[in-house]
């Protein structure tokens, strides 16, 4: 299997250099500097214009954990929607529990409001209680990918998981 590189992007110019690095699919993000959050919509539709490429976008209405209202969890839900209108091909978000299992209801809402874009566990993952536990729900739900840095802080140190 061939190994595929995405790059997260906050920027026109971070796409085209990314592009121009030869990734495969880029992860739309604002505030990368914080560990991302959602893009604005003209900044999404101005890296679409400049990129023909596959576009994840990252759904993340702020930083911090991934424990939700239900107010932030409404923008959520409206903004997948929005970016599948949009073109994008593909979200990535995580939604969390106070006990730090996966939010399953939450995070099956917008895999269904994602409709047919292919859908990403972001590093909530990497944060969740049981990890295991986490992968096999990921995969009943039908969840297409997981962004994960072996629970570590940075990937070189969870290359083990």
């Amino acid at each position: 299997m061939k190994t595929k590189l995405e790059v997260c992007i906050d920027s026109v110019e971070s796409a085209l250099i990314a592009r121009e690095s030869r990734a495969d699919s880029l992860e739309v993000c604002s505030n990368l500097v914080i560990g991302g959050t959602t893009p604005g919509v003209s900044q999404f539709k101005q890296i679409r214009k400049a990129c023909d490429m596959e576009l994840y976008v990252l759904i993340r209405p702020r930083h911090g954990d991934f424990l939700y209202t239900e107010a932030e969890f409404r923008m959520m839900k409206e903004d997948v929607r929005m970016f599948y209108e949009l073109g994008a091909d593909g979200i990535t978000v995580g939604c969390l529990r106070p006990d730090g299992s996966l939010d399953l209801e939450r995070m099956e809402e917008l895999k269904d409001s994602a409709g047919d874009l292919r859908f990403t566990l972001h590093r909530a993952f990497d944060v969740c209680k049981d990890p295991y536990e986490a992968l096999e729900e990921a995969v009943a739900l039908g969840i297409d990918r997981i962004l994960t840095s072996g629970q570590a802080a940075v990937c070189t140190e969870g290359l083990k998981f």
